[in-house]
């Protein structure tokens, strides 16, 4: 080997090395008490605050809170509990409450916990990296913490390997699901996936049944299955009204129901989410001038 061979080697060696992704890592998992999870970095990034809406202003939807609720909590104590699908009407507060139920579990004496102290940790995963659950949930085994893995608006556009991963991490696998890890879900699609596909792959199987079933199966390895519907208009308005005393507006009722009509016309519905940008609206609307 002659000399410039050697320092040749050298620099492809150090840029292979760049290149490659970094063995995961837990550092700094007490510091905070929600993180998102960067398969690329090979790192879990902390969320000092996860903005979140308060659990008795989440309205017309009491049956869904408590089952939430309840489960959260029961992980949260280490007691036995279900992963979670939370599914249906957009706006309707599927997201909203799992963060609301994950702050309500790390209240202690009526307060937040001190960051990296509560009794639960929430770790979003983006669904285009559904793939690196196994990796994740390999991940958060070693550590004595209690997790909540979470993908917002969840759906697959065909039976990919993001879809076979999930499926295998929700039976649980040859390991079986970590002890410390719960997976929640919302989704707008009841069986996650588009229904014209389900029943275009069903036409062109030999076993329609057995076609469906498998299109429909990934849902039944949720042991909560929670649906969300839109809301009528007293529902709406309680929403409304909940947020407008919560922020203490200077508004009539009958001036309020007004405006508030007037707003979900205008967006052509009714649900949570269109009740708090008409709120925000307002607020900014009836802030003190300077």
């Amino acid at each position: 080997m002659d000399s410039n061979t050697l320092p040749l080697l050298e620099r492809i060696a150090a840029a292979l090395e760049r290149l490659s992704p970094p063995a995961p890592s837990l550092a700094g998992l007490d510091g905070a008490d929600a993180f998102i999870w960067h398969p690329s970095l090979g790192r879990l990034t902390p969320v000092p605050h996860v903005a979140h809406v308060e659990m008795e202003l989440l309205q017309g939807i009491a049956r869904q809170r408590q089952m939430i609720l309840d489960n959260t909590l029961h992980f949260a104590r280490g007691l036995p509990a279900n992963n979670a699908m939370l599914w249906g009407a957009r706006g309707m507060g599927k997201s909203s409450l799992v963060k609301a139920a994950h702050a309500q579990a790390n209240m202690v004496d009526g307060r937040p916990a001190s960051p990296g102290r509560g009794r639960l940790v929430l770790v979003e995963i983006q669904r285009e990296d559904l793939a690196t659950l196994p990796e994740l949930l390999a991940l958060l085994r070693s550590s004595p913490r209690r997790f909540i893995v979470f993908c917002d608006d969840l759906s697959f556009e065909r039976e990919d390997a993001d879809y076979k991963a999930l499926k295998s991490v929700l039976d649980g696998g040859i390991a079986g699901r970590p002890e410390n890890v719960l997976f929640y879900a919302t989704s707008n699609r009841r069986h996650l996936m588009p229904r014209e596909m389900i029943e275009n792959e069903s036409s062109t199987a030999i076993n329609t049944s057995e076609a469906t079933e498998e299109k429909v199966s990934l849902s039944d390895r949720f042991g909560l299955w929670i649906g969300f519907h839109n809301c009528a208009q007293d529902t709406f308005m309680d929403m409304v009204r909940g947020y407008a005393r919560e922020r203490k507006l200077p508004i009539g009722d009958e001036e309020l129901t007004r405006r508030a009509n007037a707003w979900s016309l205008a967006r052509g519905g009714r649900s949570g989410r269109v009740a708090f940008q008409f709120i925000e609206d307002l607020s900014a609307e009836l802030a003190p001038g300077p």
